[in-house]
């Protein structure tokens, strides 16, 4: 099957990964491409060179209009906007079985109806303006939504949903990371270090309950890291950069515990499945996905923001068997069941699209041949 996979254009679909999204394009091409199908990835040019690239713009654009700065700015929509019209013609051109829309771009979403041709969208983020209602209005029978938890489809239709919705977990490769049955007792904080993903309250729960923590990510918001993480670092309270691929899985099975701390509706959390798979239980707020992926057999739960409450659940956690969260994401969150999910969307699209173009005539579907 020949598939344009269209990604978000901020970061590079690289390692070391950025966020989620960057990583679930990154291992969702390679697991295609492992299956046969032919993959053309429209992304930011500076991506992974492996993978057949249709560069959408020559460098992600967090290196030219930092999205902290440029957030408000309209020269940054204004270049997306040029760059996705001329990318949106060469998606939709007809060279393509399918399209898999992984961005977040609205001249996407439109194309997708008003050229009839089979796409699939995966939903990774909560609702905002204006592009729930892009959603919203871009509801066709050759055009799927996968979201990637329950939680969120009722987000983002919050009445009646329509029969072209559906949930795709989220899922990983589960040779990329291995099992300890032991571990050390010190905790793992992973993540983009930014308000909304909440390291400092992992830090305060933390020293709550007497427990050393590395963190690891990306610093994305200097002054807020300089202002409530650098002043806490020493010997309890570690950062220890932004680490990928083995040397993140090595840090993994050495935790004791994950802590997880969204402040805001996490749509997933890709870090709890990582974790889960190198045998590491989970303390967490009880926020967004996070139920849906860590069941009492794996992790223990925390109201939002309740510090004391996480504390407690980090002590707890670690008393869990590390062979019950391997065993959870063997079961619900390896990517071939993920793949599996897509390919059947994918036909779901096609087909739809062809009964667009070539309805059948009343004696057709009366009396089939």
């Amino acid at each position: 099957m020949r598939i344009a996979l269209v990604a978000h254009l901020r970061h590079r679909i690289a390692e070391p990964f950025m966020g989620g999204m960057e990583a679930h394009t990154f291992r969702l091409a390679e697991a295609l491409i492992r299956r046969g199908h032919r993959v053309t990835l429209f992304a930011a040019g500076d991506s992974d060179p492996r993978f057949e690239i249709d560069a959408v713009i020559d460098e992600h654009y967090e290196a030219r209009y930092p999205w902290r700065i440029y957030r408000q700015d309209q020269r940054l929509y204004s270049y997306l906007d040029t760059a996705m019209a001329q990318a949106r013609d060469r998606i939709f051109s007809g060279a393509y079985d399918v399209v898999h829309n992984n961005g977040l771009h609205r001249f996407i979403l439109q194309a997708a109806c008003a050229s009839g041709r089979p796409m699939v969208t995966s939903v990774h983020i909560p609702p905002f303006d204006p592009l729930h209602g892009e959603v919203l209005a871009a509801n066709a029978p050759n055009h799927r939504y996968a979201v990637v938890s329950h939680d969120q489809v009722g987000r983002w239709w919050p009445g009646e949903v329509p029969d072209e919705v559906c949930v795709i977990h989220n899922g990983i490769d589960l040779d990329r990371w291995a099992f300890a049955g032991q571990a050390q007792d010190h905790a793992l904080w992973c993540g983009r270090l930014t308000p909304d993903k909440g390291p400092h309250l992992a830090i305060a729960a933390a020293r709550h309950a007497g427990i050393a923590l590395r963190l690891f990510g990306l610093i994305e918001d200097q002054a807020y890291f300089d202002r409530e993480i650098a002043p806490w670092l020493g010997d309890d309270i570690r950062y220890g950069g932004n680490l990928t691929g083995e040397r993140l899985g090595a840090e993994m099975r050495q935790a004791g515990v994950l802590v997880f701390t969204p402040c805001w509706h996490e749509p997933f959390g890709l870090v709890l499945v990582e974790a889960m798979a190198s045998g590491t239980p989970v303390a967490a707020f009880d926020r967004g996905a996070v139920r849906e992926i860590v069941d009492d057999t794996c992790g223990v739960l925390a109201p939002p923001g309740d510090v004391a409450a996480l504390a407690d659940a980090m002590l707890a956690a670690r008393h869990l068997p590390r062979t019950a969260p391997r065993q959870r994401v063997e079961s619900a969150f390896g990517i071939d069941r993920m793949v599996d999910g897509y390919e059947r969307l994918y036909g779901l699209a096609i087909a739809a699209a062809a009964r667009i173009r070539n309805p059948a005539s009343p004696a057709t579907a009366a009396h089939p041949a």
